[in-house]
């Protein structure tokens, strides 16, 4: 079964677009120093760009940039590739990447004129002439998953080592975007192809499916589903009351249907200052439906609600800024929480739609800010409580997005339902009533999270704490009355 893949004051950098093969990267530890100069130019240099934010074209290698860092140049193509990355020692190998054909790995090396020594002269031990190095050091990488580095790699040559069978070996440090992107504009979203998507069933009874453009589906519900949507299944046993009779077992079953897409924006243009880009924003939105039932007599909770995940979800979709591949990583863990005391059974089918918003933003004065957003909506679709007491149950997701394999937003979005009932109540939507009393349903969402330190990646200075995103709830009621015999 497939289980689901500021601007820092830089003297002007040009941007090389790099082709990386592989797979993603070295955490991000801090802000790339100034870069030396080298040389290459370009006509349009200091004039800021409107660049297109979109998703990495899929089944050719993804393109990737380096930074020049000679203060004069701007975008342009290359054929480079990161070719290893290894994270302990910070070192990378930059190769040229193959031209139609793969070179086998016995192939000569080039003969073009610039990669030979002058005649009857050979280059020292150790070293290779100018032309033979693809980076020099100030260059800054921005390559998308290589071999070493499977969530990308954004990173400064700090030193040119030499030669070796594979490229050029080069010492590199931590970069930022700024570093690349330099004064240039762009805002974009892009939809997170659900193929791309790999899926860890933490239970039994979990199954996923998918549809995508030209008709691509997956699993049992694929062909039901809106293009770009993900969907997994659910049907999970829950603790029952130790005094519950046989059938009045506990259990949630249901569906959770998710069309997720990155939002990014970048401002470089002047009036940022040193410390940063003038405005950045990096989030996840989009479209969220479910459909659960909760039955059954669910054991007391002791002390917090009882969390249970059923699913992993990991996407580190490449996105393309201009000639800049921005890795996104991507986590959610679905689970169904239940709180309750133990007495009230219930038998409830609850159909939410709606959509949600998380992220950071970012602006010159201001610093970084929450963004958090829900218009989520639902309707019960059968409802019966009997008993006293309350019970409270949530089908939801812990969810995470950053850049390059570090973390800068992470939100806990959890629509809910709450049932309470007094001493003598026992009633339903149907009609049907018992003893005398009150019973009331309610349904809800709870939307949570924080800002991280690694949001540091856009250039702007260190979050000296995690920002709460605060909390945003909203609850209303979907049924109640009062009965009697």
């Amino acid at each position: 079964m497939r289980m689901l893949a500021r601007r820092l004051l830089l003297p002007g950098l040009t941007t090389l677009a790099l082709t990386a093969t592989g797979c993603s990267s070295a955490p991000h530890t801090g802000a790339a120093d100034p870069a030396a100069p080298a040389a290459l130019a370009s006509a349009d240099q200091g004039t800021p760009r409107q660049l297109d934010v979109a998703a990495a074209p899929q089944g050719t290698p993804t393109p990737a940039a380096v930074s020049r860092a000679d203060g004069k140049g701007r975008a342009g193509q290359s054929s480079l590739k990161v070719a290893s990355y290894d994270q302990a020692s910070g070192r990378a190998v930059i190769a040229k990447a193959p031209q139609g054909p793969a070179p086998s790995s016995s192939a000569a090396p080039s003969s073009s004129p610039g990669n030979k020594p002058e005649p009857g002269k050979n280059p020292e031990p150790g070293k290779k002439p100018e032309a033979d190095k693809p980076v020099a050091v100030g260059d800054v990488i921005a390559s998308a998953p290589a071999p070493g580095a499977p969530n990308g790699l954004l990173a400064k040559v700090t030193e040119v080592v030499g030669k070796t069978d594979l490229g050029t070996e080069v010492k590199t440090a931590s970069a930022t975007l700024a570093s690349v992107l330099n004064e240039d504009k762009a805002d974009g979203k892009v939809p997170v192809d659900p193929a791309s998507v790999t899926v860890e069933p933490l239970m039994k009874g979990v199954t996923f499916s998918w549809a995508k453009s030209h008709g691509t589906t997956f699993g049992p519900e694929g062909a039901k589903l809106p293009l770009g949507t993900l969907r997994l299944d659910v049907n999970a046993a829950v603790d029952t009351a130790p005094d519950a009779p046989a059938s009045a077992g506990a259990s949630v079953s249901g569906f959770v249907q998710l069309a997720p897409q990155v939002e990014f924006a970048y401002d470089g243009s002047p009036g940022g200052g040193a410390a940063g880009p003038r405005s950045a924003f990096l989030g996840m939105s989009g479209d969220w439906s479910s459909q659960w039932k909760l039955q059954g007599r669910a054991a007391a909770s002791a002390g917090a609600p009882k969390r249970i995940p059923f699913a992993k979800l990991h996407s580190a979709p490449v996105i393309q800024v201009g000639p800049v591949p921005v890795v996104v990583n991507l986590d959610l863990t679905c689970y169904v929480q239940v709180e309750a005391d133990g007495r009230v059974t219930l038998d409830v089918q609850q159909d939410v739609k709606g959509d949600f918003k998380v992220g950071g933003s970012y602006a010159t004065g201001k610093g970084w800010t929450p963004v958090s957003a829900s218009t989520v909506r639902s309707t019960p679709l059968r409802a019966s409580v009997t008993a006293a007491g309350k019970v409270r149950g949530a089908l939801g997701a812990e969810a995470s997005v950053g850049l390059y394999g570090a973390v800068g937003v992470s939100a806990d979005f959890a629509p809910y339902l709450r049932g309470e009932a007094d001493a003598k109540a026992g009633a339903s939507t149907d009609g049907k009533t018992s003893l005398d009393g009150a019973w009331a349903l309610y349904g809800g969402f709870d939307l949570s999270g924080q800002l991280h330190l690694q949001l540091s990646l856009f250039g702007t200075p260190v979050l000296e704490r995690r920002i709460p995103l605060g909390t945003l709830n909203r609850e209303w009621a979907l049924a109640s009355g009062r009965t009697g015999r």
